[in-house]
């Protein structure tokens, strides 16, 4: 089923799963797959910033997405096609799609600087991939260095039909969900989902703001929809108290260059994965610093018992 503007809760954002030698893990995708099935996520996005799809050479990438997709029969798929050039764009976009993707997510190149170079560049990229695939438009300044304002992203949706999503992970960005749902309602701006990023920082007031859910890869996707779904319900109370539980190991998580080795490292432990590597060039997590998450996760487990991956003591 592909993506509309309909889409809305939790998305968790894949990594890719290595070997320690650097070669793609498959049993670890099929895992990982189910388990975001299994814990209630609606779709999966695979290959984006955090999928270390730039050190995956074109047949791996096409390979490493046709995985998630055949193994995804429950959720829905999003493959980040973000590439130098359109040709490589278009060919992993389509055979994405061909392969059952529900939809793609392409970032703006960092050396967009103008207006008109962005609304310029989003309008190429539709035509290179076809307007009949429906994409996921990803505002990520802090790390793409490409600031869009509400004013160009409304442009960006206006101009191509098949946007059917935001991916939100500006900061501060909370002033931005509100002024776009606030051009929903005069009229100015067509349907649009709002799923936000981030690690899941702001989560708690992007659901308030008129956020439709999350994509983003937090260790626990299920802290995730657990907000998205007490915000939903009004239970802002509850939803602040277990976000906050968690907040100090999804600011852990989200350190530069650390960051996805902790995560990867909290899901060999939950035992999502096989193996933390990453393929080089990579950021490693020290002892130090292992230890550090360890005692987070024992802190969050007082609150939440998912969180709880201390070793069992076997009777004697």
């Amino acid at each position: 089923m592909k993506l509309t503007h309909e889409a809305a809760g939790t998305f968790a954002i894949a990594p890719t799963p290595f070997h320690d030698d650097g070669r793609i893990d498959d049993a670890s995708i099929d895992r990982l797959t189910e388990f975001y099935a299994e814990v209630g996520c609606e779709g999966v996005t695979v290959l984006g910033i955090l999928g270390e799809a730039p050190k995956l050479e074109a047949a791996e990438a096409e390979a490493v997405a046709t995985r998630f997709i055949k193994r995804a029969t429950k959720i829905q798929v999003i493959v980040g096609v973000s590439a130098p050039g359109f040709a490589a764009m278009r060919s992993l976009a389509r055979a994405s799609m061909d392969a059952g993707a529900a939809g793609v997510m392409i970032a703006p190149p960092p050396n967009l600087r103008t207006d008109a170079q962005i609304t310029g560049y989003f309008r190429q990229a539709v035509e290179a991939i076809g307007d009949d695939i429906p994409w996921v438009l990803q505002d990520y300044p802090l790390t793409l260095t490409v600031v869009m304002t509400p004013a160009v992203i409304r442009s960006i949706v206006t101009d191509n039909p098949s946007c059917v999503m935001l991916k939100h992970e500006d900061w501060p960005g909370l002033e931005k969900i509100s002024t776009l749902r606030e051009f929903q309602k005069e009229g100015s701006l067509k349907p649009l989902s709002i799923l936000t990023g981030n690690g899941g920082l702001f989560l708690d007031f992007e659901m308030e703001r008129g956020a439709d859910g999350a994509m983003t890869g937090y260790a626990f996707p299920e802290l995730l929809i657990d907000v998205v779904k007490l915000s939903k319900a009004g239970l802002r109370d509850l939803a602040h108290n277990l976000f906050d539980a968690h907040l100090p190991l999804i600011r852990y998580e989200q350190q530069p260059g650390v960051g996805l080795a902790v995560r990867k490292y909290v899901l060999q432990k939950r035992g999502v994965i096989a193996c933390s590597a990453q393929r080089k060039p990579a950021a490693a997590i020290s002892a130090t610093a292992r230890a550090e998450v360890d005692y987070l996760l024992s802190r969050v487990a007082r609150v939440d018992k998912r969180a709880d991956l201390a070793p069992k003591s076997s009777a004697a």
